[in-house]
């Protein structure tokens, strides 16, 4: 495995070296001989950041350590990157798909049609599926909330139910006029209100 180190402010001593390869090595048993590896190794302070990444044919795999120490930096950076190998090969490993749908598992019946009596002209059966819908259609529960600030109980002109619809910024506003009938203001999915006079 090709190593790449990087010392920000940091000197990689043979050490380290020796460390971070006995680690890489573990690795490739999971990741393969294929693959790159580049080690950053930083200094701030008093604490030590090591980030390494392995390049595979298709993913990377980059793990983050931080630590006073350097050698803990690296060995929790390589746990990181353990971890996500190992589970990318059981992902791989496993392959599991959601199933189709049921439309898609289930055959359709055929069902061949009998000629029509009375012609004289061979006629040949045509194949037809028949789609079977569910006795009983799956029904979502109406979610009701009761709210009364879309009601005006005082009667009111078009402009100020209009002006007051706009204030409440709902679809829907019921209001009296003058002459004490019911009308409904409703806001379509172009923007514009629409009157309605309930008999």
């Amino acid at each position: 495995m090709n190593v790449d180190y990087t010392g920000r402010q940091f000197e990689i001593t043979p050490k380290i070296r020796k460390e971070v390869e006995a680690g890489l090595a573990k690795l490739v048993k999971i990741v393969g001989e294929n693959s790159k590896s580049k080690v950053i190794i930083a200094a701030e302070k008093q604490r030590r950041l090591v980030e390494i990444t392995v390049s595979r044919r298709t993913r990377k795999l980059v793990g983050r350590g931080e630590s006073t120490d350097a050698f803990s930096a690296i060995a929790q950076a390589l746990e990181h990157i353990e971890k996500q190998a190992l589970k990318l090969n059981t992902r791989k490993r496993d392959g599991t798909r959601a199933e189709p749908p049921k439309w898609k598992q289930e055959a359709p019946e055929v069902v061949e049609l009998e000629p029509i009596a009375g012609r004289t002209a061979a006629v040949t059966a045509v194949p037809v599926v028949v789609h079977k819908f569910p006795a009983k259609p799956k029904m979502a529960e109406a979610h009701l909330v009761k709210t009364q600030d879309v009601v005006s109980l005082q009667p009111m002109t078009i402009e100020e139910a209009v002006k007051e619809c706009e204030f409440i910024d709902r679809g829907v506003f019921v209001f009296r006029d003058k002459k004490n009938v019911w009308r409904v203001l409703h806001r379509r999915k172009d923007g514009k209100l629409e009157l309605i006079e309930v008999p």
